[in-house]
């Protein structure tokens, strides 16, 4: 099993930048794909971004892309999601996932966290 935390979420202008932080812990030996996905009230949820195992590769969803970027740090089992240049419309609850390859399927998710970007 695979634990997940987010966290660095909050409430921020719209133009401004947050990073969030998705803490691993567990059966963290083995190295997962790591990505993160957001679901606003009402809407399904969406794809952000998702970094390989082994940190070659990343893929941005399109909402996001040039905006966000993961990474992740080995040592700290955690991966990074930063986000520059919010709009409000990426207003939502983020969630940081766990799983064997890069396109899913997810075997892990954390409990999420808020983030709200105000006009």
């Amino acid at each position: 099993q695979v634990q997940l935390v987010e966290s660095g979420g909050g409430l921020v202008q719209a133009g401004g930048s947050l990073r969030l932080s998705c803490a691993a812990s567990g059966r963290t030996n083995r190295t997962y794909a790591m990505g993160w996905f957001r679901q606003a009230p009402g809407k399904e949820r969406e794809f952000v971004a998702a970094i390989k195992r082994s940190d070659t590769s990343t893929v941005y969803g399109n909402s996001v892309k040039g905006r966000v970027t993961i990474s992740r740090e080995y040592a700290k089992n955690t991966v990074y999601l930063q986000m520059n240049s919010l709009k409000p419309e990426d207003t939502a609850v983020y969630y940081c996932a766990a799983g064997g390859l890069i396109g899913g399927p997810w075997d892990y998710w954390g409990q999420g966290t808020q983030v709200t970007v105000s006009s």
